[in-house]
């Protein structure tokens, strides 16, 4: 008896449940406790016998046993819900709590899995599990969200995307939707945000592909398109790549010259230093193109709209003249979303945080070694990057 009261006080179910008995199997290492009702109540009859498993005593693995009364209620018949574990599963409170927080810690559901003896579904159905009901208590408490991002993130090879919503004030992904079709985008906004919390957003931060434009326009009707600094900044990057491929036909000295003239300034090796300074002196068409990308980056944060006008109309002249095609190129996409371009050198809101969250998502893929599953790489992101809360309650 010594034993079962020990363990009653251990558990603490509550007065209505007792310890009847503790088995002890010491070739598996279990720790079989059976637990039985006693409270009030009708009793119609009893469900078949479940197991849950629970925390480890020492280096046993302890499992819960009980036939959960069913109560005849109000002319019904209803199964008791236990205390310890939620009715659907096999395992306890507990036991789901100690493996979220060793998630939290490891990132790593496999590794979680071994530290916890238990199989890898069941870490990953936790995850499943509390990923979707901190998502619904987010839901319940209605926040506003007034400035918002919208990014991509590459889910497998090839063309396999996964579109992110986030909110870079708190730093967190509030839904990810697999692809990043106008559709995807559509059903992105929706099933986050309610019609109220969709007309409280007053920006939003997103690239120039045109599914997250018109979704924008179509589901945001009071938000400011902000169009991310760093993605058009990529834009111009590219545009410097291209010309070099062009002109590295023609002239030697550009051989192995891409790193040298597409990394940032402030990045460069000193050899690469060196090869990017003589083909600056040379002035050929890939040296004029970085400098526009350069003149670009100053033109960020002003005052107003008005003034970024006037500032962007400079440097379009400034493109126009050199002749470069392939920059011409990207000042005339900049130029169709103009309001946007302008935005951005207005405000200073921009994808920094989606594109850090971007970089933690790369970790979470290389810990799991890829995602073969879109709902695994879902719920995997918003457990970990959604500041969510995860908990069971009970």
């Amino acid at each position: 008896m010594f034993t079962e009261r020990f363990f009653e006080l251990l558990l603490n179910f509550g007065e209505e449940w007792i310890v009847k008995e503790v088995a002890t199997n010491l070739e598996t290492n279990e720790v079989d406790i059976q637990v039985e009702y006693c409270g009030n109540g009708k009793i119609y009859d009893y469900a078949p016998r479940r197991r849950w498993r629970h925390l480890d005593t020492m280096q046993f693995k302890t499992f819960i046993n009980c036939r959960l009364p069913r109560l005849k209620i109000d002319g019904k018949v209803k199964t008791l819900e236990p205390p310890w574990a939620d009715k659907h599963e096999r395992h306890s409170y507990l036991f789901e709590s100690a493996v979220i927080h060793l998630l939290l810690a490891t990132k790593n559901q496999t590794q979680t899995a071994s530290l916890m003896r238990c199989r890898f579904d069941v870490v990953n159905r936790i995850i499943h599990r509390a990923s979707s009901r901190g998502v619904e208590r987010r839901k319940r408490v209605e926040e506003v969200f007034e400035n918002i991002s919208v990014d991509e993130k590459s889910f497998q090879k090839g063309h396999s995307y996964a579109t992110i919503l986030s909110h870079p004030k708190s730093g967190r992904v509030l839904e990810v939707v697999q692809h990043r079709t106008l559709e995807a985008c559509r059903k992105l906004v929706d099933t986050t945000f309610t019609e109220e919390q969709r007309k409280a957003v007053k920006t939003i931060s997103i690239d120039l592909w045109q599914a997250f434009i018109t979704m924008a326009k179509e589901k945001l009707p009071n938000a400011e398109v902000v169009h991310d600094k760093f993605h058009l900044i990529k834009y111009l990057t590219e545009a410097i790549d291209k010309v070099r491929r062009r002109e590295v036909k023609e002239h030697v000295q550009l051989k192995d010259s891409r790193y040298a003239m597409l990394k940032n300034k402030e990045n460069l090796t000193d050899k690469q230093r060196i090869k990017f300074e003589e083909i600056r002196k040379a002035n050929y068409e890939v040296s004029r193109a970085w400098e526009a990308r350069e003149n670009f980056r100053e033109l960020f944060k002003n005052a107003s709209l008005e003034e970024s006008e006037e500032i962007f109309k400079a440097w379009s002249e400034a493109v126009e003249e050199s002749g470069i095609k392939e920059v011409t190129k990207v000042k005339e996409t900049f130029a169709s979303h103009l309001r946007g371009v302008l935005n951005a050198m207005t405000s200073d809101l921009n994808n920094a945080m989606a594109e850090r969250l971007n970089g933690k998502i790369q970790l979470l893929k290389s810990i799991a070694r890829g995602y073969r599953k879109f709902e695994n790489f879902r719920s995997a992101i918003l457990f970990f990057y959604g500041k969510l809360s995860l908990f069971p309650l009970k």
